[in-house]
């Protein structure tokens, strides 16, 4: 194995553990805990890019419904991806899919990290929500009031921190290489 791809997978493993460490950093609102698992999403697929991003949030998903406690509150399994939860765990993968993506296609500036955190992150909370209605049985406007709207101020403080941080962590890990 090259060197390279050595490198590309020991930070996608620090990515995927990064998310499993921060998603115990909680407060447990039912029916969905706030974490800042969501942080570590963002950083994966601005450090990483679309594939590596997508890679540890895949890895972080797969680790959780296999049964290894990497999800909020030390929980996992399949069942929590059956939960009301499911759908925002599966939406990582996307939402650091796209925030790689579209981070790079839009010049790597902050802004750009910013509005494809935001387009993430949309998709993060349709798949979430559409999730969380069919398990739930609840109408639209209570899924948002209950799964999106909580989450907004928090999220943007995750969005702006990662816009923060990616540019030294980038810089750090070109050393480190």
């Amino acid at each position: 194995m090259r060197s390279t791809s050595v490198h590309r997978l020991t930070l996608c493993a620090l990515m995927c553990a990064l998310c499993a460490v921060l998603s115990q950093i909680q407060i447990p609102l039912p029916p969905v805990p706030l974490s800042l698992s969501l942080l570590a999403v963002y950083l994966g697929g601005l450090l990483l890019g679309a594939r590596g991003g997508a890679a540890a949030a895949g890895v972080y998903v797969a680790l959780g419904a296999a049964g290894i406690p990497v999800f909020a509150g030390f929980s996992g399994g399949f069942s929590a991806l059956l939960g009301p939860t499911g759908g925002f765990l599966l939406g990582y993968i996307p939402c650091a899919y796209i925030t790689g993506a579209l981070s790079v296609r839009l010049g790597g500036t902050r802004s750009a990290a910013l509005l494809s955190m935001l387009a993430g992150t949309a998709v993060c909370y349709a798949l979430g929500t559409a999730h969380f209605m069919l398990v739930s049985g609840a109408a639209l406007s209570a899924a948002l009031a209950a799964c999106v709207l909580p989450f907004i101020p928090g999220d943007l403080l995750k969005m702006a921190l990662a816009a923060h941080l990616a540019p030294r962590l980038r810089a750090a890990m070109r050393g480190a290489s």
